[in-house]
């Protein structure tokens, strides 16, 4: 069985410079959110520090802004020119994010509302429960032919909550759960995506044997996604202890 996935313990705008441009067929991406800023939040009825690493501490927001930029514009090289981009984010990040993809010359398709049913609760009792997170779904070049399968997102077998009834439209609110004990078997990640969400986006705008890049890999859930849906993959990491995490993950899935 060939292997379908290759992995970088690297810096992933420096890893991005040496790709040839026009390669990926999709690209998701899950930046730093910038939040890491000595706050707490509720972890299975614990108080934790919101604290991740220094990976994900703000530098201000024009250093912020320009380290969104930089790995944008080297995500736009390497895309197809039918190719498409999915940045996921908090109001910390996603707004930046997504002033950075317009000024680029991206086409944003759609913005996705993430709903978590099972969102910790504000410990502070001063704010509205942050519940959501944002997607932004762009394409490289406006005037290309993108990837969705629309038949398959109006008529698949998904779960059948407010944001679909069966023979209707997919709509931009997904109701998906933070992942489950099951996904955090090998290890865990502070910011891991639940694999029921990339399944869905991967479904939705690549076909088999596409390939997919993340490029802030974290945990892996895009590489298990995408193994498990036969496309091939490309993930990069800065942090080791997580490309570990990932190889197992990910490993686990291509053998599955």
């Amino acid at each position: 069985m060939k292997k379908s996935y290759r992995l970088y313990c690297d810096d992933c705008i420096e890893r991005l410079k040496e790709i040839p441009e026009n390669t990926f067929d999709m690209i998701f991406a899950d930046p730093p959110y910038m939040l890491s800023n000595g706050g707490i939040s509720c972890q299975n009825g614990k108080v934790v520090s919101v604290n991740k690493g220094d990976w994900d501490k703000s530098k201000g927001f024009e250093e912020d802004f320009e380290f969104h930029k930089k790995w944008l514009t080297e995500c736009k090289r390497v895309l197809k020119r039918n190719g498409t981009l999915w940045v996921s984010g908090t109001y910390h990040s996603i707004y930046s994010c997504g002033f950075a993809i317009q000024l680029l010359g991206y086409h944003i398709l759609n913005d996705i509302t993430w709903f978590k049913p099972n969102a910790s609760p504000n410990m502070s009792c001063r704010y509205f429960t942050a519940s959501h997170e944002t997607l932004i779904w762009a394409r490289k070049d406006k005037k290309a032919k993108h990837t969705f399968n629309y038949d398959l997102m109006k008529n698949g077998n998904f779960p059948k909550d407010f944001i679909k009834k069966q023979d209707t439209q997919m709509r931009s609110v997904w109701a998906i759960g933070t992942p489950p004990k099951k996904e955090k078997i090998f290890g865990k990640h502070p910011t891991q995506k639940p694999l029921d969400l990339l399944e869905r986006i991967i479904l939705a705008c690549t076909n088999e044997d596409d390939l997919i890049l993340d490029p802030f890999m974290g945990s892996g859930t895009t590489g298990v996604a995408a193994v498990k849906l036969n496309r091939k993959f490309v993930g990069i990491e800065k942090e080791s202890d997580f490309v570990a995490l990932a190889e197992k993950r990910i490993y686990d899935a291509f053998i599955s």
